[in-house]
């Protein structure tokens, strides 16, 4: 073999090996850049994730009728009347702990925290206070049992009225419909359903 073909033999080698070094190196940046997302992402998502797991009350409509679900009863004595004032001590919603509400009504019922999906798409629902029991399909007049799978009538949130929902927990108490003014500004919620007893305090 020549001089000049020896040298031009290693130096094909040499650049075969060099791209084959190169093309290993692109291919697992490849994989790198694949299974790992950006970290913009990852705070994108961890932000989603977050905003969705305190986010049930969201689409909770604002102000509603007064209209109230037949068969509901009113309370023949309850600690806070109608017209009077109260502080709220519950956060249903944004700005509603410890705003200064007044009393539209007051009835006698038992009031179910639920969870549900919305028919109209959306996560799960969780531990939704409060549906009661006039505004659950078929309910009848005994408390339903945890787990207890039911069709709701209520519409306080935007997917509620004919979701399939789970019954949580129930108690036999005084609920309230009321108006409030947010404690963090806006307009006056008008006939918010619903409050119960012990999520109200006196006027100080």
């Amino acid at each position: 073999m020549s001089k000049h073909r020896y040298i031009l033999t290693i130096n094909v080698a040499m650049m075969l090996a060099l791209g084959a070094c190169g093309q290993a190196s692109d291919q697992n940046k490849e994989v790198k850049d694949e299974g790992q997302a950006p970290q913009e992402n990852v705070e994108n998502n961890q932000e989603s994730t977050d905003k969705g797991a305190n986010s049930s009350h969201d689409s909770m409509q604002h102000s509603s009728s007064a209209e109230v679900p037949e068969g509901l009863k009113e309370a023949k004595d309850p600690k806070y009347k109608a017209g009077s004032q109260a502080i709220v001590e519950t956060d249903h919603m944004e700005g509603m702990d410890g705003a200064e509400a007044t009393i539209v009504g007051a009835y006698d019922t038992i009031a179910y925290v639920v969870s549900y999906t919305p028919t109209n798409g959306g996560e799960k629902v969780k531990d939704h206070k409060w549906v009661i029991q006039e505004e659950i399909v078929d309910a009848g007049q005994e408390p339903l049992s945890p787990g207890t799978e039911v069709t709701l009538e209520a519409d306080h949130m935007e997917g509620m009225e004919g979701a399939t929902a789970e019954i949580e927990s129930s108690e036999h108490t005084t609920v309230y419909m009321i108006d409030y003014k947010p404690t963090t500004g806006g307009e006056e919620v008008k006939n918010h359903k619903w409050v119960t007893e012990n999520e109200l305090g006196p006027v100080q």
